[in-house]
C-alpha cells in the first residue's frame, strides 16, 4: 500500500479510536444521556423525555462505565451520599442489562412502609397535600389526528381540551400502536387520577399520582433498609415496579447518577422527519426543565 493511503487510514482510525475514547469518558464521568421508556415517574419524568444524568454527583463504581457487569471490582470512588428525594438512575440489581429512574425515598437503617396508599417513613406519615385531577392518556396513533373525545373533553395531538377551554389540570399524553393497543388494550385509554404534593421528611417537595388508595402496592410490610443500599419508588405510585415489589433494595454500587435536566421530550406523535407534525409531537416547554 502506498505511504500516503496508509497515512489516510490510519489518520481514519485514529480518529475514530480517539473520538470513541473521548465519547466513553464523557459518558462515564460527567453525563450520560437516557430516554424513558415507561411512566412510572409521571408526573415528574414522562415517557419520551430524555434526560441527562449527572455521573459526578455520588463518585463512581464498575457500574458507571462500559462493562461494569463484568465484576472487575466493588465500592464506589469520590463516593458522595444522596439525599432523599433525588431523582436517580440505577442499574437494576435483579437484571443488571436495564437502568432504572426513580425517586430516592429510603435510606440504611430507614424503615418504609405503604398504609393505604400513604407513605410512611419511620413511623410518620409523609404529608401530601393540595389533590388535583390528573390524566394519563395513552391512545392508538390512528386517532391522533382525528382526535379522542370523551363527554366535554377532547384529545387531539399534544393538547386535552375541554369545553374548547385549554385544560387546567395536569395530564400526559402518549401514542402507541395500534398492534400494540389491540394486544394489550388494558394499557390504552384515558385513565384519571388524583395528583398530590408530598413532602418528603428532609422538607423535598415533589409531585406524585395516585389512581387510588387500594392498588396492590398500598398496603405493605414495614421495609428495613440495610446497610449499603437504598430504597426507591415511582412517582406514578400505583404504577411503578420500584423497591415495594420486584427490584426489592438497590446496592449503593448500582447508583448511576443524579437525573440533572430533560434536553428533549416528545410524545410519539409522528416520525421524527415529519417536520410539519413537530407542533404536535414536540413538548416544548419540557426542553431544558430541571428535575
Amino acid at each position: 500500500m502506498p505511504a500516503k493511503k496508509r497515512n489516510v487510514v490510519k489518520d481514519w482510525v485514529n480518529t475514530i479510536f480517539y473520538g470513541a475514547l473521548i465519547a466513553i469518558a464523557f459518558r462515564s464521568f460527567l453525563l450520560e444521556p437516557f430516554n424513558i421508556p415507561s411512566g412510572s415517574m409521571i408526573p415528574t419524568l414522562l415517557v419520551g423525555d430524555h434526560i441527562f444524568v449527572e455521573k459526578w454527583s455520588y463518585g463512581y463504581s464498575r457500574y458507571s462505565f462500559p462493562f461494569g457487569s463484568w465484576k472487575l471490582w466493588n465500592g464506589r470512588f469520590f463516593a458522595s451520599e444522596p439525599e432523599i428525594g433525588d431523582v436517580i438512575v440505577f442499574r437494576n440489581p435483579i437484571n443488571e442489562t436495564q437502568d432504572y429512574v426513580k425517586r430516592l425515598i429510603g435510606k440504611p437503617g430507614d424503615k418504609i412502609q405503604m398504609i393505604n396508599g400513604r407513605l410512611n417513613i419511620n413511623g410518620v406519615e409523609v404529608p401530601r397535600e393540595n389533590p388535583r385531577p390528573y390524566i394519563v392518556a395513552t391512545l392508538p396513533k390512528s386517532q391522533r389526528k382525528v382526535g379522542y373525545y370523551m363527554g366535554d373533553m377532547v384529545i387531539k395531538g399534544n393538547k386535552i381540551w375541554v369545553n374548547n377551554e385549554p385544560a387546567t389540570f395536569g395530564y400526559t399524553i402518549e401514542y402507541k400502536s395500534d398492534k400494540f393497543c389491540r394486544n394489550y388494550d388494558f394499557a390504552c385509554g384515558v385513565f384519571k387520577a388524583t395528583e398530590y404534593t408530598e413532602t418528603l421528611p428532609n422538607g423535598v417537595k415533589h409531585s406524585i399520582i395516585e389512581m387510588s388508595d387500594e392498588a396492590m402496592f398500598d398496603n405493605t410490610q414495614e421495609f428495613i433498609v440495610p446497610d449499603g443500599h437504598y430504597f426507591f419508588m415511582g412517582d406514578n405510585r400505583d404504577n411503578s415496579g420500584d423497591s415495594r415489589a420486584d427490584i426489592g433494595f438497590v446496592p449503593r454500587d448500582n447508583v448511576l447518577g443524579k437525573v440533572w435536566f430533560i434536553w428533549y421530550s416528545h410524545n410519539y406523535y409522528a416520525p421524527m422527519l415529519s417536520v410539519w407534525n413537530w407542533g404536535n409531537k414536540m413538548r416544548w416547554d419540557r426542553f431544558g426543565m430541571g428535575i
